[in-house]
C-alpha cells in the first residue's frame, strides 16, 4: 500500500505529527510495535500528563546546538497546545513554574489525540513491527503485516527511556543506516548513584536544597535513596552531570548558618542536635557523624563554625552512574541537529527523512518541556510533509 508519509512511533510526537499532515490533506500511515498507542503518554505525570509548561524558552532544553530548537518552539508554542486541549474540554491545572497537568488523567491528552488523527484520516495500525527499511524511488517499510511505500517518512520512537514500555534503539539504528551522525545517548531526568558514600539509612528523607552542576543550578527538593538521591533537583542537574564531576548541593539554601551558630555561641547543646532544628534528625545525625566533629556549640570556635557553615552551604558529591535508562524520564543525545532542518526536521541528507521528539538531540528540562518539544517539532514536520 502507498500513503504520502509513514510515522513510525505512535507517541507523543508521532500521534500529533499525523495529525496535523493528516489535517492538510496528507495520506498518513503510523505504525506502533506496542499493542496500544501512547504508552508513555499515559505513565507520565504520575498519570495526569504535564503536557506542556507556559515559561517554555530555548533556554530549557540541552543540544549540543542550543540554538536548534528555537524555529519549532517559536512556531508552536505551549498557547498553541493548550488552544488544542480546551477545545476538548480538557481541564487542566497548573502546579508550579508554569507546569500544566491534567486534572483527571493523562488518558485525556491520548483519546484527544487519537481523535485528531481520526479526525484527519491518518490510519493507525498498533502491534505493526518493522523488520527493514529502505529506499528506491520511494521508502519501503518491510513490517510483520506487509510492505508499505510512501514518499516521506517520519522517525518518531523516541529514545531509550522506559525500556519496560517498549523504548528500543530502532531511531539510531535507522538514522546510521542512511548515514546520519548521532550524539551519544545517555540516560536523563535520572537519580544519581553515589560513588562512595553510603546514606542507605537516610532513604525518603526529602529537603529542599540548591543543586549545581557547573554554571547550572537548580533549587527544588532532593529525596535520598537507597543508592543516591532522586528529587526534581537532582533529575534537573542530571542533565548536565558528566561521570566523576562533583556536584554542589547547597543545604539551608535560606540560612545564614554561620550566623546561626555564632548566635547560639554560649549553648551546650551538640552540633547533630542542632543541626536537627534545621534539618530532618537523621540528616542531621548523618551529616554530623560523617563531616564534623560532634561538639557541643560553646566548644566550637571561629574556624569550626565557619567550616562547618561552609561544608553545609557547599556540600561536594560524587556520583559513580546514574540509576540507567529504566529510571530515566528523558534520553539525552540523539540524531545530530546538525543532520536536520531546524525548520522542518527533515534530514539535510536524505530528502523525505524526517526525525522528531525524543529521537531528536533536544532534551528538555523536568516539568513538561519535552512534551511541548514533542509538539512542537511533530508540527514542523506535519507542516512541511
Amino acid at each position: 500500500m502507498r500513503f504520502d508519509a509513514i510515522i513510525i512511533g505512535a507517541g507523543a510526537a508521532g500521534l500529533f505529527c499525523a495529525r496535523q499532515a493528516g489535517r492538510r490533506g496528507r495520506k498518513v500511515l503510523i505504525l506502533e510495535h506496542n499493542a496500544q498507542p501512547g504508552r508513555k503518554i499515559l505513565i507520565s505525570g504520575g498519570g495526569r500528563c504535564n503536557f506542556t509548561n507556559l515559561q517554555t524558552g530555548p533556554e530549557n532544553f540541552v543540544s549540543k546546538n542550543p540554538h536548534f530548537c528555537k524555529s519549532a518552539l517559536s512556531r508552536f508554542t505551549p498557547a498553541d497546545f493548550l488552544e488544542l486541549v480546551r477545545s476538548h474540554r480538557i481541564e487542566y491545572y497548573e502546579k508550579k513554574l508554569g507546569q500544566l497537568f491534567c486534572r483527571e488523567s493523562a488518558r485525556q491528552i491520548l483519546e484527544m489525540l487519537l481523535t485528531e488523527c481520526a479526525r484527519a484520516k491518518a490510519e493507525l495500525r498498533t502491534g505493526c513491527t518493522v523488520k527493514n527499511v529502505s529506499r528506491r524511488e520511494l521508502f519501503e517499510v518491510e513490517t510483520n503485516e506487509g510492505v508499505f511505500f510512501a514518499e516521506k517518512l517520519v522517525i518518531a520512537t523516541g529514545g531509550l527511556s522506559f525500556p519496560k514500555i517498549g523504548a528500543t534503539d530502532f531511531g539510531y539504528r535507522i538514522a546510521r543506516q542512511f548515514g546520519l551522525k548521532i550524539v551519544a545517548p545517555r540516560p536523563s531526568l535520572v537519580p544519581l548513584v553515589f560513588s562512595v558514600e553510603d546514606f542507605g539509612r537516610l532513604a525518603g528523607i526529602a529537603v529542599e536544597a540548591l543543586v549545581s552542576a557547573g554554571k547550572h543550578s537548580f533549587r527544588e527538593n532532593i529525596l535520598f535513596t537507597h543508592r543516591g538521591l532522586s528529587g526534581p533537583a537532582i533529575l534537573q542537574i542530571s542533565n548536565y552531570w558528566q561521570k566523576d564531576e562533583e556536584i554542589s548541593i547547597r543545604l539551608l539554601p535560606d540560612r545564614d548558618l554561620a550566623a546561626l551558630l555564632e548566635a547560639n555561641r554560649d549553648s551546650k547543646q551538640k552540633l547533630d542536635n542542632f543541626l536537627g532544628r534545621l534539618l530532618p534528625q537523621r540528616l542531621a545525625e548523618t551529616l554530623t557523624a560523617k563531616m564534623f566533629s560532634n561538639k557541643p556549640l560553646n566548644r566550637m570556635n571561629s574556624r569550626e563554625i565557619g567550616e562547618t557553615a561552609e561544608r553545609l552551604r557547599d556540600w561536594r558529591v560524587r556520583f559513580r552512574e546514574t540509576e540507567g535508562y529504566h529510571k530515566a524520564e528523558v534520553t539525552l543525545g540523539g540524531v545530530d541537529t546538525d543532520e536536520l532542518s531546524s525548520r522542518t526536521m527533515e534530514s539535510k541528507k536524505v530528502p523525505g527523512l524526517y526525525f522528531i521528539g525524543e529521537a531528536v538531540d533536544v532534551t528538555g528540562w523536568l516539568g513538561g518541556y519535552n512534551f511541548q518539544w514533542a509538539w512542537s517539532s511533530a508540527f514542523a514536520a506535519g507542516e512541511a510533509i
